[in-house]
This record gives C-alpha cells, structure tokens and sequence, in this order.
C-alpha cells in the first residue's frame, strides 16, 4: 500500500524570469558601451572645434642633426662670355651661326675694309720715308762730323807749325839774327792758332750734340710712325675675326653681307667650362651669405658641390644677388640660362629636437603648434629655434616621440582643443 508520493519526488530547479535575464544582459551591454563611449562623447563635449583627419598632415619630433639652410632657383650664366666687335667699317662676312661649337682659333668673320687697308698701306708708306729720312740724318751727321773733326785736325797741325816758327824766331832772336818784331809776330801766330784750334774743337762738340739731337728726332718720328703702322696692321689682322676659346656661339648680332661701322658689335661666345651660377636670395638673407658659403647644384637628379664666390653690394627688389661657383669638375651637359635648385648651407646643429617644416609655422606665427592626443588635438606653445628647408629645431613645448599636426592649422581658430572626425 503507498501512503504518499514522497519516495517519488525530485528536486526541480528555479524557474528564472527571462525579463530578469534580459535586463542583466542589456545592463551589461550598456555598461560596455558607456565605457568605449565615454571618452569619446567627453572629447566631444570637451573639444572647440571638429576637423576631418585626413584633411590634416602629421608629423613625428625627433631627435638629430639640423641643417640650416635655404633653397633658390639658380640661372646658370657664363663667367666669361666676351661679344668681339668689328675694328674697322667693311662689308661682314659670316663663317658661323649661333649655337655653333667652336674652336679656339676657328674663323667666325671676317670684314672687308678697303678704308682701314688704305690706312695701312699708307701708313707702311710713311714709315718707309721715315726710316730713308733716318738713315739720310745719319749719314748727313756722320758728314757734319768729319768735316768738322778735318777741321781741328788742321788747326791742331797749324799750332804745332806756329809753334815750332816760334821756336826757330825765338833762337835766332837770341843770337841776334832777328828783329823782335819777328819774334813778337811768331808769339802772336801761335795765340791765333791756339784760339782757332779750341774754337774749332768746340764746334765739333756742339755739332755733335745738334746732329745727334737731329738724329733722335728722326728716330722719333720712325717710331712714332710704326706704331701708327702697327696698329693699323693689327686692325686688319682682327678683321678676321677669330675665337678666343673653345666655346660656343652665344648670339650673332648682324646678318651675312652687312655693313658694320666700326665698334660694331658682331657677335658673342661663350666659354661653356667656366659656369657660374646666379641665384636671388631673400633680404633677410644678406647678412648670413658670405663668399665661401658652402652650396648644393642639383643637376639631373645629382647634387654637385659649390660656394658662394661673389655677393652684390646692394639689395635690389627685396633680393640680393649671389654668385656661385663649383666646386672641382663641372658637370657635362649644362647650357647658359638653365635653372637649376640650389641649397645653401648656412649652419649645422647636432643632436637638436626637430620635425617636419610645414604651413603651421606660418599659421601659428611659430609659436604654438597642436599635439596629437588619439582622436584629438591640444593646442601648445612652442619655441622654435632654426630651420631648414624641410625641418624646424624645437626649442621648448615639445618632446621627442610626440606627433603634431604641421599643415595649416588657421581652420583651427587658436582652438585649445579640436575633435578629429
């Protein structure tokens, strides 16, 4: 008989309400949602302004070696481009065109001046009459000369007669053989002689400084002549016009069959391995560039090493003008006129923090600059020190390993915070 259903009985678990469950597990989810949610919804609340974030470029500090330097569009100019002019007037010849390669010594022109070789011819003609008057004033000096020397040379054998007259009438005078009339006569033929003789010799000396000073007139007159001559001869000489270097026809500044005056200007050649550059550097520049700063000429996608070898005394335009030279072999291929980059290096600092140069120096007058904090940006003040072409030194504000935002920042507004969407 069974009393009750007890021995039957078995434990059953609670039954759970599923609105409980529902709830827990929609707790749960909010709790996780509130948590990735909050910070955001706080930058958003906290935050001035909101920018796209692919709008903006960033850029890493770090730590290194800063140039300081500046980069300039060079115009490569010629250091030795002479422009040869016509020496006389004539009918020009050409024998090249501009652009033409030439040799030292090539013929470019040539001018036919019937005038300058009239001059000349006539010219060679009075410098032969010159020298036939020379050496005719020569040989008329010579003459002169030995008709005067004939002269003393008799004179200079009277007195030795006078004197040995003298000496005859003398010993007869003092045996008593000769009146003293005689003697006195003897004295007075020697004294006349004597004074013939020194008059003589004198106008040998005079007539020999008048001839020689008659003759070096004449030599003047030959040598002033000649180079009369001279020149003219080297005037039609350069009427064929010749190149001074190896190079390259610049520029033709008449026609074939032209008639040039003379100081015409014919043409212009350029010497092609002596390249200079010419750069325009920023006022703010002139006080840092001296001769002797170190550049950088690319060329062709290679850099060539140079320095600054002369610097314009004024300003003109806000610019200063520089000269710059390379430095060893000259690269091949360059023509006057091409612009080429070039980087001068005015400073080098070691060891500095430094970052990317962008537009946010301009925008923020160089000191302030927005940190990159996750999804947002801090404005910072900052102090900047040098710069360079593509990076700026750090002074203070920032620490290496922190991103900051160095595009335009002026759609920031100076805002503390900006959310970045």
């Amino acid at each position: 008989m069974i009393h009750n259903s007890s021995s039957m009985d078995r434990p059953a678990a609670a039954q759970r309400n599923p609105r409980i469950i529902i709830a827990a597990v929609a707790g749960v989810v909010l709790l996780i949602v509130a948590a990735v949610v909050f910070p955001a919804v706080r930058r958003w609340f906290v935050a001035e302004k909101s920018v796209d974030a692919k709008t903006i470029r960033l850029a890493t500090v770090s730590r290194g070696d800063l140039l300081r330097d500046i980069s300039v569009q060079a115009r490569v100019v010629a250091s030795l481009s002479p422009t040869l002019f016509s020496p006389g007037q004539g009918i020009v010849s050409l024998r090249t065109r501009a652009g033409s390669q030439v040799k030292q010594g090539e013929v470019l022109a040539t001018i036919d001046s019937k005038e300058l070789q009239a001059a000349l011819d006539q010219a060679q003609s009075q410098l032969l009459t010159s020298r036939a008057e020379l050496d005719r004033q020569k040989i008329v000096a010579r003459q002169a000369q030995l008709r005067a020397q004939q002269q003393v040379e008799l004179l200079t054998l009277r007195v030795a007669a006078a004197k040995r007259q003298l000496e005859r009438v003398s010993t007869t005078f003092k045996e008593g053989l000769s009146n003293k009339a005689d003697f006195e006569t003897a004295q007075d033929n020697v004294r006349i002689a004597e004074m013939e003789l020194g008059q003589a010799k004198g106008e040998l000396g005079l007539s020999r400084e008048t001839l020689g000073f008659e003759v070096a007139t004449r030599e003047q007159q030959v040598l002033r002549q000649q180079s009369v001559a001279g020149e003219l001869e080297k005037r039609v000489t350069d009427l064929t016009i010749r190149a001074p270097f190896d190079g390259m026809v610049a520029s033709v500044a008449v026609q074939d069959r032209d008639a040039v005056a003379p100081n015409q200007a014919i043409l212009a050649v350029v010497n092609l391995s002596s390249l200079e550059l010419e750069i325009g550097l920023p006022e703010e520049y002139a006080n840092e560039t001296a001769i002797g700063t170190p550049a950088q000429i690319t060329f062709l996608g290679r850099e060539y090493p140079g320095r600054v070898t002369a610097i314009s005394p004024e300003v003109v335009n806000s610019q200063l003008v520089a000269t710059v030279a390379f430095e060893g072999e000259q690269p091949q291929g360059l023509r006057q006129n091409q612009r080429l980059t070039t980087r001068l290096t005015f400073e080098s600092k070691q060891n500095v923090l430094k970052v990317a140069r962008g537009p946010f120096l301009e925008a923020e007058g160089g000191r302030a600059a927005y940190v990159v904090d996750g999804k947002s940006v801090t404005r910072r003040d900052i102090v900047v020190g040098a710069s360079s072409i593509g990076e700026v030194e750090i002074v203070n504000g920032l620490k290496e390993g922190e991103t900051i935002v160095v595009s335009d920042t002026s759609a920031f507004e100076d805002a503390k915070n900006v959310m970045l969407r």
